[in-house]
């Protein structure tokens, strides 16, 4: 992204979360982010359905151009009221209710006041309150467009937010300009959608953050599994931030995002409905079932084998076990603890895993090393059947809503030698090897609590894993494929102290299948100063001395002042 357009947006972030914030009020930050992103939908999709009328409405009046009408205002005017026109270009068709003008012009009015509406005809509609006539707005766009159906938060009318601050709302966010000269209406909604995300995720606190992945480990798992075509799947999916940056990723590389289905469950119906308003904004087709649903108890997708499975479950979460899960068939490699998921949502990814699918989920460093109630066992039975294929150490402070220690889970059914899919390349074959990558160390602060990972930082884990899971034989395979790192400039790899290092199984099983990648990375290699150790441990030796007698020496000459002044120690 180019300076200019990331100031910009940063700028419009400050501006939209000052000023949201500010009419908060007493409203608990959980109910207000549905407040402001529903509103900020209703912006997006009455903007892109006026982007198209203003279109057609050239069109009609360019005698040069097939839909061209002439003169006739009022035949002209009925064609624009023709959903098909939209609906063809994959614009949600906006009832004149629903219409950016018609909120924000009304909203205002006196209670009872009587507005005109053309819906196909003209008629009434009287305003009983501003969150009224938001509900309705949402209730219209809903019947209008069946993706929508059951995913917009019409609670706008119960809101504990009076009509005037609502009213400030509308206008605020009636300033988000979804023109820019050089970014497209979609990108500027998914930046302001992300941060909103992410702020109220902050706001929420440990709550929020379990529907708020940070952009940054989604981007690495993104590009480490490249998920370029077939069938995507989140079990735990929240907002859909993996879906978001596997579009992102498809996009960047030259893609087609028709190339991939995605697929996805979430048991909080307010997220679920967050999730698909966010794939609805990016025209992204999707699959989250027909409601929200626990993906243990009533799995949404029981017949799915995905290509990709990504995932960042709830971190050790105790309340998850149900009589009926007893023998399930997805607990293959051995039943889960009753009192923390995390081997569940392993097994329940690998579940529906394809038979050449990848998969990546992130887990707190505990599911690496733990042996009670059978994890131990899980962990080994995992590593005997070869599933595990590579294991990231995060560094701390990456979560807005944890500091408990994450790691990265990379699993494949078949390391078997096979064409990647992209045609560039090639899987080298990896049976009977794990990869460690020990990242505790990568990254910066952006500020005095988060931690994130610059770009630089991706493509050196990326390259890591990609430059030891390929074999590209004599293929020049350009700068798009993330295999140019530092120092492995030929796509080679090769083990780094301290960093990464491919182990054998029977070196896991000499550590107990304790999946730890400091265990098996080492130290980080010093530099050799050429001076003998012998040497440099008198030398260093003799420099201690001489700082303990410089230390007693000063001790001395403290304490005879201090005595000067009439203070014994």
């Amino acid at each position: 992204m180019a300076q200019s357009e990331q100031q910009f947006l940063n700028d419009l972030d400050k501006k939209l979360w000052s000023s949201a914030d500010k009419l908060r009020s007493n409203l608990d930050a959980a109910v207000y982010k549905h407040a402001v992103l529903g509103l900020i939908f209703v912006k997006y999709v009455s903007d892109a359905f006026e982007e198209r009328r203003k279109e057609l409405e050239g069109h009609f009046r360019d005698e040069n151009h097939d839909y061209y009408l002439g003169d006739d205002e009022e035949l002209i005017a009925e064609e624009l009221e023709v959903r098909d026109y939209y609906t063809e270009k994959n614009v949600f068709w906006v009832p004149e209710l629903a219409r950016w003008n018609t909120l924000q012009d009304n909203a205002k009015l006196p209670i009872g006041t009587e507005i005109e509406i053309k819906n196909g005809k003209t008629a009434k509609y009287k305003i009983t309150s501003v969150g009224r006539l938001i509900d309705d707005a949402l209730d219209a766009i809903e019947k209008e467009n069946p993706k929508l159906k059951g995913v917009l938060n019409k609670t706008y009318a119960s809101l504990q937010l009076d009509a005037a601050k609502l009213g400030e709302l509308i206008d605020l966010v009636a300033t988000i300009p979804f023109h820019h000269e050089s970014l497209g209406a979609k990108d500027i909604l998914g930046h302001v959608y992300e941060y909103f995300l992410g702020q109220f995720a902050l706001a929420e606190g440990k709550k929020g953050g379990q529907y708020y992945t940070p952009k940054a480990i989604v981007s690495l798992i993104v590009e480490m599994l490249q998920p370029f075509r077939g069938r995507v799947y989140d079990p735990a999916m929240g907002s859909g931030g993996f879906f978001v940056q596997s579009e992102s990723f498809i996009e960047e590389h030259q893609g087609k995002l028709g190339n991939i289905s995605v697929y996805g469950q979430e048991s909080n119906p307010t997220t679920w409905r967050l999730a698909a308003m966010n794939m609805a904004i990016r025209g992204i087709d999707f699959n989250f079932g027909k409601e929200p649903a626990n993906s243990f108890t009533n799995d949404k997708h029981p017949d799915l084998r995905a290509d990709y499975v990504m995932a960042n479950p709830p971190f050790n979460m105790k309340e998850w076990w149900d009589a009926k899960l007893e023998g399930d068939p997805r607990w293959q490699y051995g039943t889960p603890p009753k009192n923390n998921a995390n081997f569940a949502w392993l097994q329940h990814m690998l579940y529906h895993l394809a038979p050449n699918g990848s998969m990546a989920l992130l887990l707190a460093n505990g599911s690496m090393s733990s042996n009670t109630k059978n994890e131990g066992e899980i962990r080994k039975n995992l590593l005997k059947n070869d599933l595990v294929e590579c294991m990231v150490a995060l560094p701390g402070q990456l979560f807005t809503n944890t500091q408990i220690p994450a790691c990265i889970w990379f699993l494949t059914k078949n390391k078997k030698a096979r064409p990647d899919g992209t045609g560039v390349g090639a899987y080298r074959d990896r049976k009977g090897e794990v990869l460690f990558i020990d990242a505790r160390h990568t990254g910066y602060m952006k500020d005095r609590v988060l931690r994130d990972f610059s770009p630089e930082d991706i493509e050196k884990i990326t390259g890591t894993y990609l430059a030891w899971k390929m074999d590209y034989g004599d293929v020049d395979v350009g700068k798009d494929v993330r295999a140019i790192i530092d120092p492995n400039p030929d796509y080679l790899y090769e083990d780094i102290p301290g960093f990464c290092k491919s182990a054998t199984l029977e070196e896991i099983k000499q550590h107990d299948y304790v999946l730890t990648p400091g265990r098996y990375v080492g130290a980080t290699a010093e530099e050799d100063d050429g001076e003998p150790f012998a040497e440099k441990m008198a030398r260093l030796t003799a420099q201690l001395k001489e700082q303990f007698e410089q230390s007693d020496k000063l001790e001395k000459e403290i304490k005879k002042n201090l005595a000067g002044l009439g203070y014994e120690i």
